[in-house]
C-alpha cells in the first residue's frame, strides 16, 4: 500500500514575509519615529527662537564662565563675587570692543565717505572706456531708473524698516534673556541639572547624569578651542592687513576688520572666510587691486592655517567629530535656521555625539562618568 504525503499547513500571511523583509521593515518604522521627533523639536526650535537662541548663547557663555568661577572659588572667594567679577568682566570686555569698533569706524568715516566718491567715479570712468562704451548720459539713465525702483518700493523699505525696528527689539530683549539665563547658570546651574535628572526614571537617572556631564565637559573643551581658533584667524587676518600698509601707505580699519573676523570665526569654516573678505574689499576700495590681491593671499593663508592645522590638531580631537561631519552640520545649520544655526550646529552636533557614544558604551552602568570639577557647576 503506498504511503500516504504528509501534508503541511499553509504559512499565514505573517510567516509568508521573508526575515529580511521583516528586518527592514522593523528598522524603517524605528526610523521614520525618530526623525518625526526630530522634526518636531526643530519646528518647536524655529518657532520659540527667540526664546530658544538666548538659552543656547547662555549655554555657551556657561560653558566659558563656570570653570572660572570654579578657579575663583578655589581660591576662597565668596560665589556671588566670583560669579559678579564673571559677568561684569564678559560684559566689560565686550563693551570695550563695541566702543573701539564704534570709535574706530567713526574716526574712518570721513575718509571712507571720500574714497567711496572717488571709487564711484572711478567706476563711471571705467564703463565709459570699457568694451561697453557707456556714455554719461546712459549712465545717468540707468541711475535714475535704480532710483525709481527703490521709489517705486518704497513701501517694501518700509516694510524692512518696520521689521529692523521689531528685530532691534527681539535682541533688546534676547540679550536681556541670555544675561538672566547666564547669571542663573552660574548661581545655581548644579540644582537645575540635578532637577532635570530628577525628571527622569530612578534606573535611567546614572545614563542622563554621565552624560551629560560628559556633554558639558565637551561644549567647555569647544568653547575654549574655538576662542583660540578665532583669535588666530583674528590676529593673522588683521596683522597682514598692518604689515600690508607699511608697504602702501597705511591700512584703514584695521582693528574694526579684526574684531569682525574675531566674531565671524564662531561660525566654522564659513565665517572667518566671509568676514576675511571685508579686508580685502577695503584693500580694493582704499589702496587699489594689487594690495586687494596681496590681502585676498593672506586670507587664504590664514583660512589654511585653520583648515590643516587648527581644525584638525586642535578642534578635531576637542570635540571628537569628523571635519566632513562639520561641513555638513554648518550647511544643514544654515539653511534650516541662519546665521544662528550655523552658529550652534557644531557645537549641537558635537555633545550630541559625545552623549550618544557614552550611552551606547554602557560604561555607566558600573562607572559613573568622572566628573571634572573644574567645568562642572557646583552647588
Amino acid at each position: 500500500m503506498p504511503l500516504r504525503r504528509k501534508t503541511e499547513p499553509p504559512l499565514t500571511p505573517e510567516e509568508s514575509v521573508p526575515p529580511a523583509l521583516k528586518i527592514a521593515a522593523a528598522f524603517s518604522w524605528r526610523i521614520l519615529v525618530v526623525l518625526g521627533v526630530v522634526a518636531v523639536i526643530v519646528f518647536l526650535v524655529i518657532q520659540f527662537r527667540y526664546i530658544v537662541i538666548p538659552f543656547l548663547v547662555a549655554i555657551l557663555l556657561g560653558a566659558l564662565l563656570v570653570p572660572f568661577v570654579n578657579f575663583l572659588r578655589r581660591h576662597k572667594w565668596p560665589k556671588w563675587l566670583a560669579v559678579a567679577v564673571a559677568m561684569l568682566g564678559t560684559l566689560g570686555i565686550v563693551a570695550g570692543l563695541i566702543v573701539l569698533v564704534v570709535a574706530q569706524v567713526r574716526a574712518g568715516y570721513p575718509d571712507l565717505q571720500d574714497k567711496t566718491v572717488q571709487a564711484y567715479d572711478d567706476l563711471r570712468a571705467w564703463l565709459a572706456e570699457s568694451p561697453l562704451h557707456l556714455s554719461e548720459s546712459d549712465i545717468n539713465a540707468y541711475i535714475g531708473q535704480l532710483w525709481e525702483t527703490l521709489q517705486r518700493d518704497g513701501s517694501v523699505l518700509w516694510t524692512g524698516a518696520l521689521e529692523a525696528g521689531s528685530t532691534a527689539g527681539h535682541v533688546l530683549a534676547g540679550f536681556l534673556l541670555t544675561l538672566f539665563a547666564t547669571l542663573f547658570i552660574l548661581i545655581d546651574g548644579r540644582r537645575i541639572w540635578n532637577w532635570i535628572v530628577g525628571l527622569f526614571p530612578r534606573r535611567s537617572r546614572p545614563a542622563v547624569s554621565g552624560s551629560g556631564e560628559a556633554g558639558w565637559v565637551t561644549l567647555t573643551t569647544f568653547v575654549k578651542v574655538q576662542i583660540f581658533v578665532a583669535f588666530v584667524d583674528a590676529v593673522g587676518i588683521g596683522l597682514g592687513a598692518w604689515i600690508l600698509g607699511l608697504f602702501y601707505g597705511g591700512f584703514p580699519l584695521v582693528i574694526p576688520i579684526a574684531v569682525a573676523v574675531f566674531l565671524g570665526s564662531f561660525i566654522p569654516v564659513v565665517g572667518a572666510l566671509v568676514t576675511g573678505a571685508l579686508a580685502v574689499f577695503v584693500a580694493l576700495v582704499y589702496l587699489g587691486p594689487i594690495p586687494a590681491v596681496i590681502m585676498l593671499g593672506i586670507v587664504l593663508l590664514v583660512q589654511q592655517v585653520e583648515g590643516h592645522i587648527l581644525q584638525p590638531l586642535i578642534m578635531g580631537t576637542a570635540v571628537k567629530v569628523h571635519p566632513l561631519a562639520v561641513v555638513f552640520a554648518v550647511a544643514a545649520g544654515s539653511f534650516t535656521a541662519g546665521i544662528a544655526g550655523a552658529l550652534f550646529a557644531v557645537p549641537v552636533v558635537a555633545v550630541l555625539n559625545v552623549m550618544v557614544k557614552y550611552l551606547a558604551d554602557g560604561g555607566w552602568r558600573t562607572t559613573p562618568h568622572p566628573t571634572a570639577q573644574d567645568v562642572l557647576p557646583n552647588a
